[in-house]
């Protein structure tokens, strides 16, 4: 089976803005059930990797459990540290947005307790995938997750280093060399997010594609950074080496007018639909199933125990 895993970083509204200790809006959660609704018509499950303001939010948490009960969508963790309790100070040279993985290992664990708890408590149901905020993750992460019974994680972008993204006393992780296939760390399987690097100068300013012409670039499938025919060259690409899954993936607030810096005016949310409808049908042409990140790591256990 070719699996098609959407992932939703579903967080507040334009985090790119952002800053801690100021408010963090919602409205987003009135857009999500358009997008469920695309994915439930070609058959896909998407997985929302819920944060602390979004397990918060009753309109979200409502629909998730709806969906939950009918077997479109998947649940997991997506954990922002600068707004999830409990609150600690951080004290470094930049001005970021911190990664959790600048706390001490307890701050991280009770931070990581406190939105799983908030997961359960508000929707009913014991996540098992998750994605790290700002990607960020290392070795007490991953023994954090596998105390809390997390069994897929899909925080790394192979081929991506994040070292420069300031936090408060530090960069991001670097995955400029980790494999594109899924993977065990511990016992947590990591399943990438799809990326792959190739001369792409089907999008961007003239600029932008003499650079990449020359140079290559990295192609996420990701509406937010990539035209159709990018995406639809990124997938060609992971078939060419042998892939079972393609890992596509989205912010909740990219779905909504001004929510990001992507989308801002109803034009663009209507190009961004009309990118994901034509990618979605794509994908289902040449064979792929919708698959939640559990069903892939049970898919994944199954087929190495039984070669």
């Amino acid at each position: 089976m070719k699996a098609f895993i959407i992932t939703v970083d579903t967080e507040g509204d334009n985090l790119w803005k952002h800053r801690k200790g100021a408010p963090v809006g919602v409205r987003n959660s009135e857009y999500i059930p358009r997008f469920q609704n695309l994915c439930e018509k070609y058959g896909f499950k998407p997985v929302y990797l819920t944060n602390y303001e979004m397990a918060n939010c009753a309109l979200f948490t409502g629909n998730a459990r709806k969906w939950l009960e009918k077997g479109t969508c998947e649940i997991g963790v997506h954990l922002h540290a600068w707004n999830n309790p409990p609150q600690y100070s951080l004290h470094g040279p930049y001005n970021g947005n911190p990664y959790l993985i600048e706390y001490p290992e307890e701050i991280m664990r009770a931070k990581f307790r406190e939105i799983y708890e908030l997961i359960v408590e508000k929707i009913g149901t014991k996540p098992i995938s998750h994605r790290a905020g700002r990607w960020a993750m290392d070795e007490r992460y991953f023994k954090i997750l596998e105390e809390f019974g997390i069994c897929v994680d899909c925080s790394f972008t192979p081929g991506i280093d994040w070292t420069s993204a300031e936090g408060v006393c530090r960069g991001g992780s670097d995955y400029s060399s980790v494999s594109h296939k899924a993977h065990y760390i511990g016992n947590i399987l990591e399943v990438p997010v799809t990326i792959r690097k190739f001369r792409n100068c089907l999008n961007g300013t003239l600029k932008h594609r003499v650079k990449s012409l020359l140079k290559g670039e990295h192609v996420w499938i990701r509406p937010a950074l990539t035209s159709i025919r990018g995406m639809k060259k990124t997938i060609e690409i992971a078939e060419k080496d042998n892939m079972d899954f393609i890992e596509f993936m989205i912010h909740s607030s990219e779905i909504m007018p001004d929510g990001s810096p992507y989308f801002q005016t109803q034009k663009d949310i209507a190009r961004e639909y009309r990118d994901m409808e034509e990618l979605f049908r794509y994908a289902k042409n040449k064979g792929y199933q919708g698959c939640t990140l559990s069903e892939y790591y049970h898919k994944h256990n199954q087929r190495n125990e039984n070669p």
